[in-house]
């Protein structure tokens, strides 16, 4: 029996699309994928935003700031700006530590986990916004950070 050949460029188009789908999304990217955050994408940027204002701003600040005092005490929501130490984890972690929280995980944990309240692609979406919103050589020190990630992971 003879394959059209139509039907083998739609399944290797599916193939593709598939590939290139799983490798931006967290699940393939949570297992160590370098930079699956996407700042510079408006679209994904603006999305991020609306839900960052929504689900995070409250606790982190309308401006990434963070709470008063972050430093000195548990339970105090850090800056997400350049100023914070957001940039110093890789992509995979922060999207871990965003989807299950840190309440219970680390010692004096009070981050909820948000895995019941947003989809994956909304967690990179928010992600994505705070990236978007540090210095292009704070930006360049995380993607450094993300290759040394996954180096070591793979």
């Amino acid at each position: 029996m003879r394959m059209d050949w139509k039907v083998v460029a739609i399944i290797g188009g599916v193939v593709v699309i598939g590939a290139a789908w799983w490798n931006r999304s967290p699940q393939g990217a949570g297992s160590g994928h370098v930079g699956f955050l996407q700042p510079d994408d408006p679209v994904i940027v603006a999305r991020g935003e609306r839900l960052y204002m929504d689900f995070c701003a409250s606790c982190h600040g309308a401006n990434l700031e963070g709470q008063p005092g972050w430093r000195a005490g548990p339970g105090k929501a850090p800056p997400h700006d350049a100023s914070g130490h957001t940039w110093h984890h890789p992509d995979a972690q922060l999207f871990r530590i965003t989807r299950d929280g840190t309440i219970g995980r680390l010692p004096n944990g009070a981050m909820p986990g948000f895995a019941g309240k947003l989809t994956d692609d909304d967690i990179v979406a928010v992600l994505s916004y705070i990236k978007s919103r540090w210095p292009a050589r704070i930006r360049a020190v995380h993607d450094r950070i993300n290759r040394r990630a996954a180096r070591r992971s793979g």
